[in-house]
């Protein structure tokens, strides 16, 4: 076969299939330069770590290094295809400028140290601040990058030793409105489908979901599918004009803030025209005449007034989604990050609801999720909720949990809800906390309004450790860093968003004194001297095994079960899908296929909240609604967003991801070939928009909030005019001349807004009001090319092997924040 490039081409060659004949495989690897395949000393199993789709991959060890990679050919999740950060990104394991070594901050500057010296300063600063203020002086913010076992150590210690409401993941910015809009529909988090519900949708809707960049694998199935016999039709919902909006039936592009008013639409049709099942509804849901209720006023031609689409275009998108027979649906940040987040997102679930689609093969909802172990922070406790899916406002749950722990329940914070991301940075911000623990994540970057962020990082009165593997933006803030292993040189297991379990082990030792994040929790807690009810050590788990153990006792009876699994059933295996126990020993491919929910009264995982205010529910007023824990449908009206356009400011400024990075960069911008894909931020422009600017394509570009300003090449495409997109995953640390060190115009997030979701608390990065002026001509200098037509030599040692029924022959192409 020809060769191919694997930036230019990321989704690689089609194995083109029809509904219900299973994906065909595809091998793909790649080896660094000079290595061949009978030189690797031996594979190790593991899964990818630099995107939310879970790949199944094989880590190359060779005289103790990482020197490739190879896809699974048995991993359920992507049949042995890897994406480009797949195949390149494990280089930045090995870079130079690892932390090695434990840091601390004397006299302004970070020095070396060693562990005793960093961890006793930690220690001691946390017992003097229990002691003046007690558990509320601390707080604690992580990742969504670690593994189980980690994340399930870290909600222990924080949540049961120390008894601090404040703890929180990044996932706060990625995925908090994907559990909380399954919570508002169906009483527990969990998504619904799977991903093999792709091999036999008819239809497939992705609301505010660029899967063709943001899950590269699971895109080159949605191809793989169009290029077989009876493709299914595609819905996509989104401003730019991205491959998904290519390849769809019907694209809708609504006014950035609107989409609560483009749901409602549709639903407004489907209910007008009948196109509901009355039977599943009645059964199996509560909510249903509100709802009808409530959309009976968005007509096609007012919705189109408010979301500047046309009224036919929202009819063509109802009769698509009403017509369909498999409804396949997903939603990421699109609808996440923008205006009334949780609203758009649970209307996605309302009609899936009134149309019975759910729990069959082909018919199911992927609320899906931004980071690869995004849903174990969730299951564990470490982002805000409580672990195992309990509900806080439940003393029962409580109390169950404490027995689990073997804790008294009164440790464990009950008193008000968990503290969100940005609620623990305002309190950082005013000083009632005063010890903030950061672990794999670069709030430096990634949060809105980053001139406040780093101000309150900086300030004097905060004792802030970070955890990391590079020195971050974060990093170079923090009074302690504690330097940590990654992905590939730990063992543990994380789940993907499709509730597939994989394991991880460790194929090689971290560099220097670093240690897993598993190890450093363990380490603090022995130092503290924490003690369970009956003077034991707690926790109770010492290693990655104990721990998942000790973890399956605390997910048992819950909805995401994981007492049939072992870390030795998932090696050698391809994933396995949670809940998996007992009565599913080999996993559940999809929720609720029965009719029945996680949302009776006395199991569910949250009683909601009203969908505008995000004021709560009591247990009574829950009780009352759905006291036989039927699935809920709820209704949202549509409001305007707090920040819009105005003469000064006449842009709606979106912020997003890009193929070839992931979050800050820290990794991906540590991989050569992802690195010379997107070397820099751009900002892309409608050609009306350019025109009346006069800019041209690659011309230097200003785009200014209220906030803040960035600086970019302009890329000139056919995204909706009044729109902005720009990239978020730029920072400060790969400036390298004297001009551009200390720079502030790359990053996004300079100008978002500091504003969130009522309901999720998910910072909204896709509603701020901008304003955009020419600096300077390109010269004749591109801005990067769009990866569609991207052509760049990669190196060698990237192979295709296709698998599958009558497929046998191999092509050889051509060759992040943790």
């Amino acid at each position: 076969m020809p060769s191919k490039d694997r930036i230019a081409e990321p989704w690689g060659s089609r194995t083109p299939y029809g509904p219900g004949q299973g994906w065909p495989t595809r091998v793909d690897s790649h080896l660094a330069e000079g290595v061949t395949p009978d030189q690797v000393d031996r594979w190790v199993q593991s899964a990818t770590i630099l995107h939310s789709n879970g790949d199944g991959l094989d880590i190359a060890v060779k005289d103790g290094q990482i020197v490739g990679v190879r896809g699974r050919e048995v991993d359920r999740v992507n049949h042995g295809r890897l994406g480009p950060k797949d195949l390149y990104g494990w280089q930045a394991n090995h870079s130079p400028d690892r932390l090695t070594r434990p840091l601390v901050r004397r006299g302004g500057e970070l020095v070396e140290t060693d562990w005793d010296t960093a961890m006793d300063l930690v220690v001691r600063r946390s017992k003097e601040l229990l002691d003046e203020q007690g558990p509320s002086a601390l707080g604690f913010y992580t990742s969504g990058q670690l593994f189980l076992e980690e994340y399930y150590t870290l909600a222990a210690i924080g949540h049961g030793a120390l008894g601090t409401n404040h703890m929180d993941g990044n996932t706060r910015l990625c995925t908090a409105t994907a559990a909380a809009a399954l919570k508002e529909s169906f009483g527990c988090d969990g998504q619904p489908g799977s991903y093999t519900d792709i091999d036999h949708a008819d239809v497939i809707a992705l609301y505010g979901h660029n899967m063709a960049e943001t899950q590269t694998v699971l895109w080159t199935r949605v191809l793989d599918r169009l290029a077989g016999p009876n493709p299914p039709k595609l819905l996509c919902v989104d401003p730019r004009p991205t491959p998904v909006a290519r390849e769809a039936a019907v694209h809708l592009a609504p006014l950035p803030g609107t989409n609560v008013a483009l749901m409602n639409g549709i639903l407004h049709e489907i209910i007008r025209r009948d196109m509901v099942d009355h039977d599943y509804v009645d059964a199996h849901t509560v909510g249903y005449e509100e709802l009808a209720k409530r959309v009976a006023d968005y007509t096609p031609e007012h919705v189109a007034d408010i979301c500047d689409v046309p009224a036919e275009r929202i009819r063509e998108a109802a009769e698509l989604l009403g017509n369909a027979e498999r409804l396949m649906s997903t939603v990421l940040q699109g609808f996440y990050q923008s205006h009334q987040a949780t609203a758009a997102s649970v209307q996605v679930n309302n009609i899936h609801l009134v149309r019975g689609m759910l729990g069959k093969p082909g018919a199911g909802i992927l609320q899906m999720n931004g980071q690869p172990t995004a849903q174990n922070t969730r299951e564990c406790g470490a982002d805000g909720d409580l672990t195992g899916f309990r509900n806080w406002s439940n003393d029962k749950h409580i109390e169950d949990l404490a027995a689990v722990w073997n804790l008294d329940p009164m440790r464990i914070p009950h008193y008000a809800p968990p503290t969100h991301a940005m609620q623990i940075m305002r309190y950082a911000e005013k000083g009632s906390i005063r010890f903030l623990w950061i672990s794999a994540t670069n709030p430096a970057v990634s949060l809105p309004e980053l001139e406040r962020i780093r101000s309150l990082l900086a300030q004097q009165g905060l004792f802030l450790v970070v955890q990391d593997i590079f020195m971050s933006e974060t990093a170079e803030l923090a009074d302690v860093v504690l330097p940590a292993a990654t992905w590939g040189e730990k063992t543990g297991t994380f789940t993907n968003a499709d509730r597939t379990v994989h394991l991880s082990d460790k194929a090689v030792d971290p560099p220097g004194e670093a240690r897993s994040d598993l190890d450093i929790f363990l380490d603090y807690a022995r130092r503290m001297d924490f003690r369970d009810k009956d003077g034991e050590p707690f926790p109770q788990w010492h290693d990655p095994e104990s721990a998942f153990e000790a973890w399956k006792r605390a997910s048992a009876d819950q909805l995401c079960d994981y007492t049939g699994l072992t870390h030795e059933k998932l090696r050698g295996s391809g994933g396995v899908q949670w809940p998996c126990n007992d009565e599913n020993p080999d996993g559940t491919e999809r929720l609720y296929a029965d009719g029945r929910f996680w949302a009776e009264p006395d199991r569910c995982e949250s009683y909601g909240r009203d969908l505008v205010t995000g004021a709560p529910l009591e247990p009574t007023e829950y009780k009352a609604m759905n006291p036989e824990g039927r699935a809920i449908i709820k209704a949202a009206e549509y409001l305007p967003p707090h920040e819009k356009p105005d003469g000064e400011y006449p842009f709606a400024l979106i912020t997003g991801r890009t193929l070839y990075h992931f979050h800050t960069r820290t990794k991906t911008g540590r991989a050569p070939q992802l690195q010379k894909a997107a070397p820099d931020v751009w900002v892309e422009i409608s050609p009306d928009d350019a025109r009346e600017a006069g800019v041209s394509e690659g011309d230097h570009v200003e785009v200014a909030s209220p906030r803040g300003v960035i600086r970019a090449r302009a890329r000139i495409n056919e995204i909706r005019s009044g729109v902005l997109f720009v990239p978020f995953h730029y920072g400060y640390w790969d400036t390298v001349t004297d001009e551009e060190a200390g720079r502030r115009d790359r990053a996004a997030n300079e100008t978002t807004v500091t504003d969130w979701d009522p309901v999720s608390k998910q910072p909204l990065f896709k509603t701020s009001a901008a304003r955009l002026r020419l600096v300077g001509s390109g010269g004749g200098v591109p801005a990067p090319a769009p990866t569609t037509t991207a052509s760049r030599p990669v190196g060698a040692g990237t192979t295709e092997t296709m698998g599958g029924p009558g497929a046998a022959s191999e092509e050889r192409l051509g060759g992040g924040t943790r």
